[in-house]
């Protein structure tokens, strides 16, 4: 495994890396190539959350160890996204990015997202979700102290990555459908995805619910016990 080793490197990465070149990448994407092409895109955006995810570790048997039990999450996360109407993709991101950093929770939702949708259909929509689960387990691992000792904050940020994720989605569909982004488009199509915006938020909530003891704790001792 690939392990970066200069402390610089790393910091520089880990901000130009999700906040720059993956949402440059998947606007560029939706902009500029056609739908058959989406596959590159995906493809790039997936790489380039590998890169961000080996910004994490300093150490090789550290970095590999954590790759194992982040191939387990993700696991868990495309399973999930076959139960109907509620989804815990985004709660089993969160519980990964609050214990195992936030790269391990970007890279969670990522490949959460293009491995499902070999499954669900791939499209020009994939490197959209790649980029909204990514940026929630992101965020969430920046936050992990307060979010592990505050439920009701978990909480909060779950209803908050369900409206986050649902606008995100909202600015691909007015891309797809207006051929570039329209404000007055974007309104109507955040009114218009309400419903599944409260799916999203009430899924969230469900969950993490749910996996904030049971997971928490597991995942806590899986960190200390092998020092990832």
């Amino acid at each position: 495994m690939i392990v970066i080793r200069s402390k610089a490197a790393r910091d520089v990465l880990r901000c130009v890396i999700p906040f720059l070149l993956i949402p440059a990448v998947v606007l560029l994407g939706a902009a500029v190539f056609s739908e058959k092409r989406h596959a590159f895109v995906s493809l790039a955006v997936a790489g380039l959350s590998v890169v961000l995810f080996l910004t994490g570790f300093e150490r090789q048997k550290t970095g590999s160890r954590r790759l194992v039990i982040v191939s387990v999450m993700t696991a868990l996360a495309v399973v999930g996204r076959f139960i109907p109407v509620l989804k815990p993709v985004a709660a089993v991101t969160i519980m990964t990015a609050i214990y195992l950093g936030g790269e391990s929770g970007f890279l969670v939702g990522a490949m959460t997202a293009l491995i499902s949708n070999f499954y669900f259909g791939q499209g020009p929509w994939t490197p959209f979700q790649m980029l909204a689960w990514g940026l929630i387990g992101l965020f969430a691992g920046l936050l992990a102290d307060p979010l592990r000792r505050n439920r009701v904050l978990l909480l909060v940020y779950g209803v908050v990555s369900g409206i986050f994720y649902s606008m995100t989605m909202d600015i691909w569909t007015v891309m797809w459908y207006g051929g570039g982004f329209d404000p007055q488009l974007y309104k109507s199509a955040i009114i218009a995805a309400i419903p599944h915006t409260t799916a999203y938020v009430v899924s969230n909530v469900v969950f993490l619910a749910l996996m904030a003891d049971p997971f928490g704790e597991k995942l806590d001792r899986l960190r200390v016990k092998y020092g990832v």
